[in-house]
């Protein structure tokens, strides 16, 4: 998805659906334990989005929660399957993202190839690829906000 496009995400169940609209501005693999307990898996495999690309889905077809305080990040789950659907990022000083599980789209062709593990040191297996891997909560963090910065930054040419 080098463009804006439209794609429709679903989960397994079917009956959360919404539509992406805009263009993913990159893709990453969180290993902490928050991501590992909501996704029910070793690590989470997320494209993130500017907010206004999104369109989320019916308030009744998602269960939101915040797993831990201040709330900046609320994480979405089928409210049928409780498959992982849909995260709503709003952090103060940050711009509004959604984040959205990679195995929610229904077209994976043009996503973006992960950039990156993080919080690789809360791993439950190590991943065998040559991706960077950032350990701890700083370094994390920074790697993140250096993937948005990157992505939010115009082209040149």
């Amino acid at each position: 998805m080098t463009e804006d496009t439209q794609q429709t995400c679903r989960c397994a169940c079917g009956a959360t659906q919404f539509r992406v609209t805009g263009k993913p501005l990159f893709r990453m693999l969180c290993h902490c334990s928050i991501c590992q307990r909501y996704n029910a898996a070793d690590y989470a495999d997320v494209v993130v989005y500017a907010a206004a690309g999104v369109e989320l889905p019916p308030a009744d077809a998602v269960t939101f929660d915040t797993y831990k305080p201040p709330p900046n990040v609320k994480r979405g789950k089928c409210a049928e399957c409780e498959q992982a659907a849909v995260e709503v990022f709003d952090a103060p000083l940050f711009p509004k993202l959604t984040i959205v599980p990679f195995a929610m789209h229904t077209d994976t062709a043009g996503l973006p190839a992960a950039s990156g593990h993080i919080f690789y040191d809360k791993r439950r297996a190590d991943a065998l690829d040559d991706l960077p891997k950032h350990k701890g909560f700083l370094r994390s963090q920074l790697a993140f906000g250096r993937q948005l910065l990157a992505a939010r930054r115009p082209a040149s040419g």
